[in-house]
């Protein structure tokens, strides 16, 4: 074996071991670390701008998934009903999807007879209440000059017929028509969900083993709880809401009742702004129509039955479903609202819902219970997600995690069945 024959050649580094020795000196340090931190969470926001990216650029496709995953969740427990009743899976389906349709098209036909039958008393009394607002005006204590709001009016007019409105109204005509098509494949994505959702979460799950798997199966089942529960509660709310509100608007002779109310159901799926949305106009309805006192009194009715919901309907009928601050709500309404419009305000806070409720089944580190310290927990034990577990789902999520113990224990007990069998069949002289 040859040996170098200079001391400090056998003694020193190699130029390499130099290098990787300045390179780890460099990245060890703090500001390494940081830089080192610093390049991966822009690399995964980076991924993370391309995903919201590319689901912007299909977002018929996304907003028709959610909102026929939201409405398979909520619909499902009726069609698994049907199913223990010995119906099909196709006619339990088809009979879920039919009354959702027959449901909602008798709620459109009623207010569109309703508004073609009281169009002309809402003209009427709303060119009556502009000249009533104009006399005030003229009559009231600010200085405001009725020609300036005639010029403003005339400006509107001419914007209306110009061709920044027209090409406006085409794009909306271009809105209209992927409108129709989100609602279309909404009804095709619901009947499958429908028909086959466990069997496609099935296919899902068995791609992935133990802990993984069972912490997959716990997200479904709290998200498919929540998503349901959400809807159902929230549907309920809001049909109380309408009832009272629309009977108010209708013994006080307001126009538009019918449609005022189910604009008070459909804005009581925003939480929060959506009944004071819905009740700000229907009061402004009132004061065309109706005069000062009566637009009081609908301004009262809506404040009384706000009441009634926000203590005494949401924690009985929403009970664990949500476990959101209110501050978290707001922020979910208005990235959702900046995302996605009226679609996203609607699906932010059902699905921040869901995400907080997955997290808590994948995370581990929060600290539960009252500390010295920190004081009482925040989050109370019904609200936690693994106490939302029915003790058959907590079994088939330890059936998952430990599959190999459970094989050996079926196992065991087929050898000791077995043993029994053959020592029952074998003859009496034997035993002896």
């Amino acid at each position: 074996m040859s040996h170098p024959s200079n001391p400090e050649q056998r003694s020193s580094p190699s130029e390499t071991d130099r290098a990787r020795s300045s390179t780890t000196t460099v990245w060890s340090d703090a500001l390494g670390r940081a830089g080192s931190r610093a390049a991966q969470l822009l690399l995964i926001t980076a991924l993370l701008a391309g995903l919201i990216w590319l689901l912007l650029r299909v977002s018929v496709v996304v907003i028709a998934l959610l909102v026929a995953l939201i409405l398979a969740s909520a619909v499902y427990p009726a069609v698994k009903w049907l199913k223990t009743k010995g119906w099909s899976s196709l006619l339990a389906t088809l009979t879920a999807l039919l009354g959702i349709v027959i449901l909602a098209g008798g709620v459109v036909t009623g207010v569109v007879f309703a508004v073609t039958s009281q169009w002309d008393e809402l003209t009427a009394s709303a060119v009556e209440g502009w000249e009533e607002l104009q006399q005030f005006i003229m009559d009231g204590p600010l200085p405001i000059d009725m020609a300036t709001v005639d010029a403003a009016l005339q400006e509107a007019a001419e914007f209306v017929t110009s061709d920044a409105f027209i090409g406006g109204a085409i794009s909306g005509i271009s809105a209209a028509t992927q409108v129709v098509t989100g609602v279309v494949l909404i009804v095709v994505v619901l009947f499958f969900f429908l028909k086959d959702g466990p069997k496609i979460w099935n296919f899902t799950l068995r791609w992935f083993q133990g802990r993984i798997r069972a912490k997959l199966a716990e997200s479904g089942d709290r998200a498919v709880q929540v998503l349901g529960g959400y809807v159902r509660g929230t549907a309920l709310i809001a049909a109380v809401d309408a009832v009272f509100i629309g009977i108010g608007l209708a013994i006080l002779g307001v126009p538009l009742a019918l449609p005022l109310a189910v604009i008070v159901f459909v804005g009581s799926f925003l939480p929060i702004i959506g009944a004071t949305i819905a009740g700000t106009l229907a009061a402004l309805v009132a004061l065309v129509t109706n005069g000062l006192v009566v637009a009081l009194i609908v301004v009262a009715i809506v404040v009384a039955v706000n009441q009634i919901e926000g203590n005494l309907l949401q924690p009985v009928v929403m009970g664990r479903t949500l476990s959101l601050h209110a501050l978290v709500v707001l922020l979910a309404l208005t990235v959702g609202t900046f995302v996605g419009g009226i679609f996203g305000a609607i699906l932010a806070v059902p699905l921040t819902a869901v995400a907080w409720s997955v997290i808590q089944v994948w995370t581990e580190t929060y600290q539960s219970g009252d500390d010295p310290v920190l004081g009482p927990d925040p989050l109370a034990d019904k609200d936690r997600a693994g106490s939302k577990a029915s003790m058959a789902e907590r079994w088939k999520y330890q059936r998952m995690r430990y599959p190999r113990l459970l094989k050996g224990t079926r196992r065991a007990e087929e050898e000791g069945s077995s043993d029994e069998e053959s020592e029952a069949e074998t003859p009496e002289a034997e035993k002896r």
